[in-house]
């Protein structure tokens, strides 16, 4: 399927998101489930405490510690594939970067509620996240392993400020949750082989249930100082990037943690 690059542009800046339905083919997701399914079992039970009593996501999906060569440069060749890159390049043209990947999931506990959240509200104070939807650029690529209700957004966030309703509930502020309901909220149901795009500093949050499992990756501007966030297991050694088709994006973030 071939994508029009500029018209994904104009909707990501003008909504701060869109949707590829049937992107990804059943093999190639089929290929991928297997893959992350694997480090999936592993991770479970290497973090049985943790994810048994609040885990809803885990990251480094790509590092050494679960998978093998075999299994991370399929991954490596998933994310930097042709399909992959012509998203990303619609956002980034020039020399986007490989940041991480994470895997979301149901957490155990049925009482656990979703939360919305700006992603830079964990790196920020107030003052640094009111800069950062400004002046930054990550981006989220979903891919969901299984149908799922998907997430929920508030379309515009990745260039405006909160509103005193938003404000309040993803702060916590005057009696509210961040569990509580936005008035301006849009839910995006997922099946198996849509590809969801969103910028990680617009609110958002995860909707719980179904079989959700699924993989994001992240990828940011080059010009953004992320590199230090970049977890060197995370990319490719020197002998695995032979066996990637198109290494560029993992190339890029090496050379800027090299500066």
């Amino acid at each position: 399927m071939l994508v029009n690059q500029s018209q994904l542009k104009d909707q990501y800046n003008d909504k701060g998101y869109f949707v590829i339905r049937n992107y990804f083919s059943d093999i190639e997701i089929s290929q991928l489930r297997e893959t992350i399914l694997t480090f999936h079992e592993l991770w479970k039970k290497d973090n049985e405490t943790f994810y048994q009593e609040e885990a809803f996501n885990s990251s480094l999906i790509t590092g050494s510690q679960y998978l093998s060569f075999d299994d991370r440069v399929l991954l490596f060749n998933f994310i930097s594939s042709p399909k992959v890159m012509a998203v990303v390049e619609s956002l980034i043209p020039i020399s986007p970067a490989f940041m991480n990947t994470q895997l979301f999931f149901n957490p155990v506990n049925p009482a656990q509620k979703d939360f919305w959240h700006r992603d830079c509200q964990y790196d920020h104070d107030i003052e640094g996240q009111k800069i950062a939807i400004n002046n930054t650029q990550v981006v989220h690529l979903r891919v969901p392993l299984f149908d799922e209700l998907g997430i929920e957004l508030v379309p515009e966030t990745h260039r405006r400020w909160d509103n005193d309703e938003e404000f309040n509930v993803r702060q916590e502020e005057k009696g509210k949750l961040s569990s509580d309901e936005l008035s301006l909220g849009k839910k995006i149901k997922l099946a198996t082989g849509d590809l969801l795009v969103f910028s990680a500093d617009m609110i958002h949050r995860g909707l719980y249930g179904m079989d959700r499992l699924a993989l994001d990756i992240l990828v940011f501007d080059p010009d953004s100082e992320f590199a230090d966030y970049v977890d060197e297991d995370c990319l490719p050694e020197p002998v695995m990037m032979k066996n990637i088709n198109d290494p560029r994006l993992f190339q890029t973030t090496i050379d800027l943690k090299s500066q």
